[in-house]
């Protein structure tokens, strides 16, 4: 791979001799809730140029690793083992799992490259520092997790706290929080060179040995941390710097609380350690060091309840008055930005065909802050110049960011700039099972309604009921638009309903 100036700004009615027509078949995997996508395209002899882009799956799905087991193995069977580039959008867990949970099966696969955007190179100083965030970060999360696990009687607000915790360290990290590392490591030492490379906006467009007909533009992730803020509307920014002084917060309040460690000192508290009777003791029942006075009980009967049926109704729960965990519901917003600031560092990657000008777009899981970044991106290109709205009007095929989720795909800067008649959408998504970890609507409705018109009913999601049938075809007609052919595979029987995977070919 070399990272060359392209040659011209327009494409031509008719290819060079040189260069091999447009096309490519794109083979989607269904998990459900995760990415995983073989892009085949073909050298000028013939031989194929494969692309993986991500293999991972939600930790929710039911025989998630068995099911990318048999993705992977499917992957050796379609390409031999050979991928020449694997780009690894960001450091989410249903990107980036199998390369974990089938390290066995990827270990003999040959990988030329391996592409990574800049926030994952630990020799770059501003993602060395957002590294060092997510890292915090993730170590108080978990220890708020594990404490809000062993609580009991938490209020209504406080186990929301915890089950969102659940969902992002769990749905989103990988079971043990800290794995997602492993498995994003795992992939970048597949590569064959001696580490991955890394992009950023900005510059020319990247040109592959072997396949003269493309050029590939990086629109993301951005390098500005507001647009890596920002996450949902213009007025809703959940600023991904701040996140340092929650993490040090959360953890000085885990490390008060933890009665192993006797050498903490709390500057702020007015009183010494050994003061009182620690609250957690007293709600286990300790009546204190003065006889006169049952700690235990009086809190019981004030503070924690419930207490006994007999007992007079202004006594009966008094669990209202608890306060002890409400420290913690800064992990909520801690939350929310360690997760969609990973999901906007992205790798966006537009693939352009020259000889025809058509662009595949495949966003990751780029939310609102990550598209607006493109806005102004111009690359040199021969004599000319090739914008970010340009690109997005000559796209043909788009892989729908995170899932089709509400805040994922922007109106204005994102849908409006898709003006092709040929523009057709796959959606890596089950319904189903988004609604089962409380993800709310995902696909978004007006998202699919925007997809399914502007695409002409083109759009392919990874729940289609018709996957799961050998002989399913999609409700249009192919060829149509971009797409010339479709094709799917379900999956075994013994691995439930579905599709193992659905092929297009594009021009």
């Amino acid at each position: 791979m070399s990272r060359k100036p392209a040659t011209r700004t327009r494409p031509t009615k008719t290819a060079p001799a040189a260069t091999q027509a447009s096309g490519v078949t794109i083979r989607h995997y269904c998990q459900g809730i995760g990415d995983c996508h073989l892009l085949t395209f073909s050298k000028p002899d013939g031989t194929p140029f494969r692309v993986l882009i991500d293999c991972g799956i939600h930790v929710s799905i039911a025989g998630g690793p068995t099911l990318v087991g048999d993705i992977v193995a499917d992957l050796r069977k379609e390409t031999g083992g050979k991928i020449d580039i694997l780009v690894v959008t960001h450091e989410h867990w249903d990107h980036v799992s199998g390369f974990l949970t089938a390290k066995g099966l990827f270990k003999d696969f040959v990988v030329a490259d391996v592409w990574m955007a800049w926030t994952e190179n630990p020799a770059d100083t501003e993602a060395a520092e957002l590294d060092k965030f997510k890292g915090q970060a993730l170590a108080a999360l978990q220890g708020v997790g594990q404490k809000l696990d062993g609580m009991q009687g938490l209020s209504s607000y406080m186990a929301g706290v915890r089950d969102g915790l659940q969902s992002v360290l769990g749905f989103q990290f990988g079971a043990a929080g800290e794995r997602v590392r492993s498995a994003r490591d795992a992939a970048a030492k597949l590569s064959q060179k001696p580490s991955p490379t890394y992009f950023e906006p900005g510059g020319p467009p990247v040109s592959i040995d072997g396949l003269p007909n493309l050029r590939v533009y990086v629109l993301g992730p951005p390098r500005d941390k507001a647009a890596l803020r920002l996450e949902e509307k213009a007025s809703e920014m959940f600023p991904l710097a701040s996140g340092g002084p929650f993490a040090r917060a959360l953890t000085s309040g885990l490390k008060m609380n933890d009665a192993a460690d006797a050498s903490y000192v709390d500057e702020l508290s007015p009183f010494e350690r050994n003061v009182g009777t620690p609250l957690f003791a007293a709600l286990n029942g300790d009546k204190g060091s003065d006889p006169a006075i049952d700690v235990g009980t009086y809190v019981r009967k004030y503070y924690s309840g419930p207490v006994s049926a007999a007992a007079s109704m202004e006594d009966r729960d008094q669990s209202w008055r608890r306060i002890d965990a409400d420290w913690m519901g800064i992990a909520a917003d801690l939350a929310l930005q360690l997760d969609r600031g990973v999901n906007n560092t992205s790798l966006v990657l537009a693939f352009e065909f020259i000889d025809s000008g058509r662009v595949l777009l495949f966003p990751g899981d780029a939310q609102i802050g990550n598209w607006l970044s493109w806005k102004d991106l111009k690359w040199p290109v021969g004599q000319g110049t090739v914008t970010s709205a340009d690109l997005l009007a000559r796209t043909v095929y788009l892989k729908v960011a995170h899932h089709g989720s509400q805040n994922a795909t922007p109106q204005k800067q994102g849908f409006d700039l898709l003006t092709s008649a040929d523009l057709s959408a796959f959606i890596p998504t089950n319904k189903v099972d988004a609604v089962k970890v409380h993800w709310g609507e995902m696909p978004y409705d007006g998202i699919l309604t925007a997809l399914e018109t502007k695409t002409k009913g083109r759009v392919i999601r990874a729940d289609d009921p018709w996957l799961a049938d050998k002989n399913g075809k999609p409700a249009f007609a192919a060829p149509s638009g971009s797409i010339l052919a479709v094709r799917s595979v379900p999956r075994d029987a013994a691995r439930g309903p579905g599709g193992l995977w659905v092929e297009v070919d594009l021009v």
